[in-house]
């Protein structure tokens, strides 16, 4: 067979919260051979692919495991809400954002019931109105909350709200789409029952694989709760995973390639220097922000260290599109935001990007700002 000639691909940085910026040796891991997924050699992939899944949150394989999924991060939370409320039991959702308020909308989707504890978007829940809300309903059997709430940035305690929902008798389910492989996590430390993400966020990788990391007892257990969806139901592809070591229906096959890749690069990196680079690349998109005149949305103590909402600034001229459609055709990509009373932007410190990049970026936008006549400081302007 000629050998495949793997030519570097156009790099493009992109500051958007998933997908990420992904390396040439994942891209190119995705060429291969053409295998029927049902074969042993690929089910071995697998399951060193979901023992992985476990030890990058620290769990111990004999007391956690993993349940892969075809589809976006959204397909784990639908698969939890669903698959892990008991018989009469409840689901309090601690939200503050718009993918805890993702839950709340599983449920109702469901007709599950629920609460829905809402708190302010660009503030921390409060454990004691999270406790006063399990105290007074014991029917609540599930709590289900995001890590980082990616369309403002904001890192929600989840150790203290899982020791809360532990302590009432609850199972802990935490979205944490956007914090897995990046801020370090462990599983059982942080009264986590299970938590969740895709391949392509902290890994890396690319769009089309989602995972569910999380407890076996608890998983077990659900073998007896109510079926409420077929293809989401975690229990399901649990017990397929455990007699036949493959996924219950066809999986994203050479997404699972380029996964494995992404995971033998996350090992070589390690957990403390990816944390430590992620850090180096927020602590840089601060630094451009700051000398520009732009203000954070939530406070920089409550920050989650990878996504940063931004204020429009005051100035007429300010055009999101036009500064977006400016810096994608050089190779950087924004975001918009997602808080319904605020106008705001997005720039994400995930991906296979360093400091280097986000200094590249911010002279790309400061000549989009000079292009359309938006106002930039004096003290940035001699700079």
């Amino acid at each position: 067979m000629e050998q495949l000639i793997q030519k570097p691909v156009k790099r493009n940085i992109l500051l958007n919260p998933g997908p990420s910026t992904t390396t040439d040796t994942v891209k190119y891991a995705q060429v291969v051979p053409d295998i029927c997924p049902r074969e042993k050699e690929f089910g071995g992939l697998m399951k060193g692919l979901r023992e992985d899944l476990v030890k990058i949150v620290h769990g111990d394989l004999e007391k956690y495991t993993s349940v892969l999924f075809c589809g976006s991060g959204t397909i784990n939370i639908d698969a939890c809400i669903s698959s892990l409320l008991p018989e009469g039991g409840k689901v309090l959702v601690v939200d503050n954002g718009a993918y805890s308020t993702r839950a709340v909308e599983v449920c109702q989707y469901y007709g599950l019931p629920y609460i829905d504890l809402k708190f302010p978007v660009d503030e921390l829940p409060d454990l004691e109105k999270v406790e006063q809300t399990l105290r007074e309903n014991p029917d609540i059997a599930l709590v289900h909350t995001t890590h980082n709430e990616t369309g403002t940035g904001i890192l929600n305690p989840i150790r203290e709200i899982g020791a809360l929902a532990h302590k009432y008798h609850a199972t802990f389910t935490v979205d944490t789409t956007s914090t897995y492989a990046m801020r370090p996590i462990n599983i059982e430390q942080d009264n986590i029952d299970f938590c969740m993400a895709s391949a392509q966020k902290g890994l890396m990788a690319m769009t089309g694989l989602s995972f569910v990391v999380g407890s076996r007892a608890i998983l077990e257990a659900s073998k007896e709760y109510p079926k409420r969806s077929y293809y989401c139901n975690l229990y399901q592809q649990y017990d397929f995973f455990q007699r036949t070591g493959e996924m219950h229906f066809t999986p994203p096959v050479q997404t699972i390639y380029a996964t494995i890749q992404a995971l033998k690069e996350y090992w070589a990196e390690g957990e403390e220097a990816k944390w430590a680079r992620h850090t180096r690349v927020f602590e840089a998109i601060h630094e451009g922000l700051d000398a520009l005149g732009f203000r954070d949305v939530i406070r920089r103590e409550w920050q989650s260290g990878l996504v940063v909402s931004v204020k429009y600034p005051d100035d007429p001229n300010w055009n999101f599109e036009k500064v977006h459609d400016y810096c994608y055709e050089r190779g950087f990509t924004i975001y918009p935001g997602k808080i319904s009373t605020t106008n705001t932007f997005r720039l994400c410190a995930l991906g296979a990007i360093d400091r280097p990049d986000i200094e590249a970026f911010f002279k790309v936008f400061r000549e989009a700002l000079e292009v359309n006549k938006i106002q930039i400081p004096a003290k940035y302007k001699e700079a």
